[in-house]
C-alpha cells in the first residue's frame, strides 16, 4: 500500500469522505478560535454544558423533520441553546447562584429532556445519531450551512475582537472606557451556540465540544500569544479531522469518536513535548555559560 493509498485515495475515490473533510475544515476554522476564547475566559466546562443544552431542540427538529435535516435540527438547537444561555444568565443575576451553577442545572435538565424526547418518539438509532453525529452522511446543503456559520463566526469575531480580548483580561478597563461588556458577552455566547449547532450533526452533541476545546488546550500548551494560539487551534482541529477520517476509514471505526480521540492523542503528546509540557520541566535545558 502506497502513501497515496493511505493518505489521499479515500478522498479521491469517495465524495462522502471529501465532504467530511471540508466539514472538518469549516468546523476547525470556526470552533478553534471560539474554544481559545472559552479557555481564556475560564468557561471551558460551560462550552460542554452548552453542547448538551442544544440537545432537546435538536431532538425535536430531528423528529419533526423525520431525517437528519441540519436545518430543522439547527433551528431547534439554536433556540434551545440560546434559551438555556439566557435563562442561566437571568437566574445568576436574580438569585444567589453563580453563573456556572445555573448553567450546570439547566444543561442537566436539557440533556435529560432531549434523551427523553428521542426515546419517546424515536429509536435507539435515532438517539445515537443525535448524540454522536454522522459526519460521513453530511450532504452539500449541510456543508453550505456549516460554511455559512463558520463565515459568520469569523466576521463577528473580527468585529468584536478587541473588546472581547479586553473583557477577557480586564473587564474593569472595558467598563471604565464605556465598553458594553454584556453585549459582547451575549454575542460571544451566540457564537458558541452557533458553532455547537454546526458541529452536532457531524460529531453529535456529546462530542461537538471536543473539537472546540481540545485544539484550544493544545494551542495553549504551544503558545502564549493569542493570534498564534488561534492559528494553532485551527490547524490542530483540522489536522485531527483529517487524521481521524483516515484512521476511521482504514480501521473501520466510527468517524466522530476517532476524530476526537485523534485530537486527544495530539493533546497528550503536547502535554509531554510542548514548550510548557512535562518534558521541558523534567529535563530542563542547561543555561548558557559565558
Amino acid at each position: 500500500m502506497t502513501s497515496f493509498d493511505i493518505f489521499l485515495a479515500p478522498f479521491a475515490d469517495y465524495g462522502f469522505m471529501r465532504r467530511a473533510l471540508v466539514a472538518c475544515l469549516c468546523l476547525g476554522l470556526g470552533a478553534g478560535p471560539i474554544g481559545v476564547f472559552l479557555m481564556l475566559r475560564r468557561m471551558s466546562l460551560m462550552g460542554d454544558a452548552m453542547s448538551h443544552a442544544v440537545l432537546p431542540g435538536a431532538a425535536i427538529g430531528y423528529l419533526v423533520a423525520g431525517s437528519l435535516s441540519l436545518t430543522a435540527m439547527g433551528i431547534g438547537g439554536l433556540i434551545a441553546g440560546l434559551s438555556v444561555a439566557l435563562l442561566s444568565g437571568i437566574v445568576s443575576r436574580t438569585t444567589v447562584l453563580q453563573e456556572d451553577a445555573s448553567f450546570a442545572s439547566f444543561y442537566l435538565a436539557s440533556l435529560a429532556l432531549g434523551v427523553l424526547i428521542v426515546s419517546l418518539r424515536g429509536s435507539n438509532i435515532d438517539l445515537l445519531h443525535v448524540l454522536f453525529g454522522t459526519i460521513l452522511a453530511i450532504d452539500a446543503p449541510s456543508l453550505v450551512q456549516i460554511g455559512a456559520i463558520t463565515s459568520i463566526t469569523l466576521v463577528v469575531l473580527a468585529a468584536i475582537y478587541r473588546p472581547l480580548v479586553a473583557e477577557c483580561f480586564d473587564p474593569g478597563f472595558l467598563k471604565a472606557v464605556g465598553g458594553r461588556g454584556p453585549v459582547y458577552h451575549v454575542l460571544f455566547l451566540l457564537l458558541v451556540v452557533l458553532n455547537l449547532v454546526a458541529s452536532f450533526q457531524a460529531l453529535g452533541t456529546l462530542m461537538a465540544v471536543g473539537l472546540m476545546m481540545l485544539p484550544a488546550a493544545i494551542a495553549q500548551l504551544w503558545s502564549r500569544s493569542l493570534p498564534s494560539m488561534m492559528a494553532i487551534a485551527v490547524i490542530s482541529a483540522t489536522f485531527s479531522g483529517y487524521l481521524g477520517l483516515i484512521a476511521s476509514y482504514h480501521l473501520e471505526l466510527a468517524s466522530g469518536p476517532t476524530i476526537i480521540m485523534t485530537a486527544a492523542a495530539i493533546y497528550g503528546l503536547s502535554i509531554l513535548f510542548a514548550p510548557s509540557g512535562l518534558a521541558r520541566r523534567l529535563f530542563p535545558r542547561p543555561h548558557l555559560k559565558g
